[in-house]
């Protein structure tokens, strides 16, 4: 539920004018945990779910209602310039079809060489793919060595860091350099590991509203943001 809250900070600046650039930007930074924490709950989902299979079709069927629903809001939306393109679910089901393809029967290295193009082109295809499905594969290989684990996610960690600091000194002055940093802060996902140890490994509610609150409430909220923004335009 805490991430959810979170992830709406991360959105609402997609209403028109309603943050100056400068908060904008200092609140993309503060919730790149968010898709990170999604990612490691998809695998812990993987991993306790009774049919890998049921569970990874759902996540491709909530992506499908996604575009369907950000197509129709950007067709209704295109003259004042609104547009959704967010899909975690997509990504998600992406990462999970990754495992499943990985877990199955065949010999370890077909199943790599069928994996290795997924893992690309969801790389590059999906939001945030570049970041969430490596922090699903070291979710899932490194589920037992969390040490390890956390030492794997500050290594990508830097990694993409190197890709931002470029951002400081690229730009016309020290504010757009900071700002454009902010932006290009998807090495922030680290912040994601204090967050991951709270969880003590036992399953939650198995209620249908546990179930479907994500499915529901995601891309409930960024049609309502849209929508508003439409209003605000």
């Amino acid at each position: 539920m805490a991430m959810a809250l979170l992830m709406v900070l991360d959105h609402l600046p997609h209403i028109p004018g309603l943050f100056l650039p400068e908060v904008t930007a200092l609140l993309h930074a503060l919730t790149r945990c968010v898709s990170a924490w999604f990612a490691f709950a998809a695998v812990e989902g993987f991993v306790h779910t009774h049919d890998r299979v049921r569970y990874n079709l759902r996540l491709f069927f909530w992506a499908s209602v996604m575009a369907l629903g950000n197509g129709i809001l950007n067709r209704l939306g295109q003259e004042k310039g609104v547009y959704v393109s967010n899909n975690i679910f997509l990504t998600l089901a992406v990462g999970v079809f990754l495992l499943n393809l990985l877990n199955n029967r065949w010999p370890v290295a077909v199943r790599w060489l069928l994996a290795i193009p997924v893992l690309l082109a969801g790389m590059l295809l999906t939001e945030g793919g570049f970041v969430v499905l490596p922090v699903m594969l070291i979710a899932y290989y490194l589920r037992n060595r969390p040490k390890v684990r956390d030492l794997a996610y500050l290594l990508l960690g830097g990694l993409l860091l190197t890709q931002a600091l470029p951002s400081l000194w690229m730009y016309g002055s020290v504010k757009d350099g900071v700002d454009m940093f902010l932006f290009n802060s998807d090495w922030l996902f680290i912040t994601v590991i204090p967050l991951i140890h709270c969880y003590n490994g036992q399953r939650g509610r198995s209620d249908k509203f546990a179930k479907y609150f994500f499915y529901v409430f995601y891309p409930a909220h960024l049609w309502l943001i849209a929508a508003i923004g439409y209003l605000a335009a």
